[in-house]
């Protein structure tokens, strides 16, 4: 790969690392708030974000740079009273998981590039799962009416205090 061409690969794998942060911790609050009968599917999903997130980790410090790491707390898209909101963030979460990995896709080739497209892939599964319905072109923004933020979860603005990145 050229230089520039891994920057970007680079640049990619740090925004689906801090994606699989966000995701992360956004489970760990559908897990507070989603009805028993969905518990399972909720603890496996965050056991995958973990995994992911882990061998990305793993990926970047194999490339001799050190990984963009976790924030101490991610501001909701919305609040989380509830199963039903609870549904809901696991399916925003998977949809921006999905989006990031898409850029990956595109930033990348061989088999980082087939281990994106897998990651993708899982994701959008997900999304559907917790949706109930699919969108016809899981992970592309221009496509679903989502901002994927290339270089990571987005930042709200602050309510009060400095602000936080979003899940």
């Amino acid at each position: 790969m050229k230089r520039a061409d891994e920057q970007q690969a680079l640049r990619a794998l740090q925004a689906a690392l801090a994606a699989e942060h966000a995701a992360v911790y956004g489970y760990g609050v559908v897990g507070g708030q989603v009805a028993e009968a969905r518990r399972t599917e909720a603890r496996a999903a965050y056991d995958a974000h973990r995994a992911r997130r882990d061998a990305l980790a793993r990926e970047v410090r194999g490339l001799g740079t050190e990984p963009v790491a976790a924030s101490a707390a991610y501001a909701l898209p919305f609040a989380v009273p509830d199963s039903p909101a609870a549904v809901r963030l696991a399916a925003e979460l998977e949809d921006r998981v999905a989006g990031v990995y898409s850029d990956l896709v595109r930033a990348t080739t061989g088999a980082r590039r087939r281990e994106a497209a897998g990651a993708l892939r899982e994701a959008a599964v997900r999304a559907v799962r917790w949706r109930g319905g699919s969108v016809a072109f899981p992970g592309l923004a221009e496509r679903t009416g989502t901002d994927t933020g290339v270089a990571g979860p987005s930042v709200a603005p602050p309510v009060s205090g400095p602000a936080r990145p979003t899940v």
